[in-house]
């Protein structure tokens, strides 16, 4: 995870936030447009994100959800105000799945993230503030294709179609085949995929959890070896060593062309 070292008016923040940024060091971390990220060097380590209002609530109960279940770190503060929403989250230890010395070694890397995607989907549902992320998920969909989006080549190279209007028809199939059986991360890549010396220490970025389909974190799982690999030759691999028994390559098929238009 780039970090870059920043200013920043701590007097612009509401009180509660500001005594968090007052005399120490902060760095920009933001990976995105729609949410600034910045690391805070005071100890044990924290990340403050903000957003507009609202946009932050799911992503605070998701993770403050997998921390009592002790898959990710404490969150110290949430307030959602007029102007925008504030998340603290305390530091998860190690390094994101991105860093060389995970992608040094691509095997155990597949192996490892395809395993703690199991031990996650094994988790019980009972509790879960998201209880059907199934809902959202096809109604961005079914957004995506009416404002025209179509990514035609999101998944270059593991799942393509000739058309939009043929992926439409898989994603028309895959409606009725989606289940809200499992605890999933949502967007479940290499950078969101914290490990302390190759041991699982947490997950990050949690705001697309929740209840859904398991093979929505598995299309993902297999996209992001491709993707920082540059290779998808692991992804018979990565099915392997989560459960093939579990994965219905069809239905991977159906969600990818989701994704396509907005998933």
């Amino acid at each position: 995870m780039e970090r870059k070292k920043v200013t920043i008016d701590s007097e612009k923040y509401p009180e509660e936030i500001a005594s968090f940024l007052k005399g120490t060091d902060v760095y920009d971390s933001s990976c995105s447009e729609e949410a600034r990220v910045y690391y805070i060097e005071r100890k044990p380590g924290y990340f403050l994100k903000e957003s507009e209002t609202g946009t932050l609530k799911a992503e605070y109960l998701m993770h403050d959800y997998f921390h009592k279940i002790g898959l990710t770190s404490p969150v110290v503060l949430y307030r959602s105000k007029t102007e925008k929403d504030y998340l603290i989250t305390e530091l998860v230890p190690g390094e994101d799945c991105t860093h060389k010395i995970y992608l040094d070694e691509p095997e155990r890397l597949c192996d490892t993230i395809a395993a703690a995607l199991r031990g996650l989907h094994d988790m019980p549902i009972d509790g879960c503030p998201i209880s059907n992320r199934t809902d959202s998920y096809v109604r961005s969909v079914l957004n995506g294709y009416a404002g025209g989006k179509y990514e035609s080549e999101l998944f270059e190279g593991l799942w393509e179609f000739k058309s939009d209007q043929e992926a439409w028809g898989y994603v028309r199939e895959g409606m009725s085949m989606l289940e809200t059986d499992t605890l999933i991360h949502g967007d479940y890549c290499l950078p969101n995929i914290m490990l302390d010396d190759w041991k699982l220490s947490g997950f990050i970025d949690l705001v697309n959890g929740g209840v859904c389909d398991r093979h929505i974190d598995i299309l993902w799982g297999i996209w992001t070896l491709k993707y920082n690999l540059g290779t998808g030759k692991y992804t018979e691999r990565f099915i392997d060593a989560y459960g093939r028994e579990c994965v219905d390559t069809h239905k991977l098929r159906c969600i990818a062309a989701m994704e396509m238009f907005g998933g």
